[in-house]
């Protein structure tokens, strides 16, 4: 993989994956007109590809320093580590910030993929010792234990069954 982007995961594959993982949360419907989307980057570990989610920038990221599984995108959003999870090919796509309608959330995007791509050497990084310490350490550290079950989750990607799309 050449440098970082974003993706959008396919929802079906998140309720799947979410019955493995408390820290997997459905795409939630917040209103009618727009739900909850899971957008976040892509990176390979141990042979498969990982999606790390970009989660909102709440007031109590500011006070919070970064850590190995923590790492703010300016003031606008943050990524944890510690719950990435696998992905199979077919069940996410490329976020083309351009295709937004909303020049506000467009300009978010661009925004964030900018500091993203600064800080992707770090990224990655940080996610391969994310991922090593868990699964050297599970349970047995702070870090472990908030961390996704990433050979559980690892399992389960393969099992996955991709939908097949209605005409």
């Amino acid at each position: 993989m050449d440098k970082l982007l974003f993706y959008e995961i396919d929802n079906n594959y998140i309720d799947f994956l979410s019955k493995f993982s408390e820290h997997l949360f459905h795409n939630a419907k917040i209103s009618q007109s727009y739900s909850r989307k899971y957008i976040g980057i892509l990176f390979e570990i141990n042979g498969l590809k990982y999606f790390a989610p970009l989660s909102s920038f709440k007031p109590k990221h500011k006070r919070l320093s970064e850590t190995v599984d923590f790492i703010k995108i300016g003031d606008m959003a943050v990524i944890n580590l510690n719950n990435m999870f696998p992905v199979p090919d077919g069940i996410y796509s490329l976020k083309n910030p351009e295709a937004e309608n909303d020049l506000q959330y467009r300009t978010l995007l661009n925004n964030e993929i900018r500091i993203v791509r600064k800080k992707e050497e770090q990224i990655i990084n940080n996610a391969k010792t994310v991922y090593n310490h868990k699964i050297t350490n599970d349970g047995k550290s702070k870090l472990s234990q908030r961390c996704n079950d990433f050979k559980l989750l690892e399992e389960k990607c393969k099992e996955y069954e991709i939908p097949l799309k209605k005409k």
